[in-house]
């Protein structure tokens, strides 16, 4: 991949913004790209009542990373949107950021599946993320 290719998808995805939720939360896009897409989000201020990065918080993340992933795929004049998503977890954060690498599983007209691995500052994986989306024309 192009440093040109990953500028245009990050710009792209700068422009297109992320939402209010995901901008809630803090998470930032650090790189982005149809074939890899990496953001941020810090542990405090998503946290259970006992500390730790909340369940739904990796979610979120992921579903932000993937979704918008499959935007970029879809192209102009198309639109995706999840009908599934699944998340194991299996480590706790308790502090610092958590980072979501995202990647495609599949990439078709109609359909999309990406994995979205959530690290911690350590490199230790938390969570593992899989979502579809649907491709549809907008009319």
């Amino acid at each position: 991949m192009s440093d040109v290719a990953m500028s245009e998808g990050l710009a792209w995805a700068t422009a297109r913004g992320m939402g209010a939720l995901a901008e809630k939360m803090g998470i930032e896009f650090t790189e982005f790209s149809i074939e890899r897409s990496v953001a941020t989000m810090p542990v405090e201020g998503n946290t259970q009542p006992v500390g730790l990065v909340h369940g739904g918080a990796y979610v979120v993340l992921g579903e932000s990373l993937g979704s918008m992933a499959a935007n970029l795929h879809a192209g102009p004049g198309r639109l995706a949107v999840g009908v599934d998503i699944n998340a194991t977890h299996t480590r706790s954060a308790t502090s610092g950021v958590v980072t979501g690498v995202c990647t495609p599983i599949h990439l078709g007209r109609s359909i999309t599946v990406h994995e979205i691995v959530v690290t911690d500052d350590q490199g230790r994986r938390c969570s593992t993320i899989r979502i579809t989306n649907m491709i549809k024309t907008v009319d």
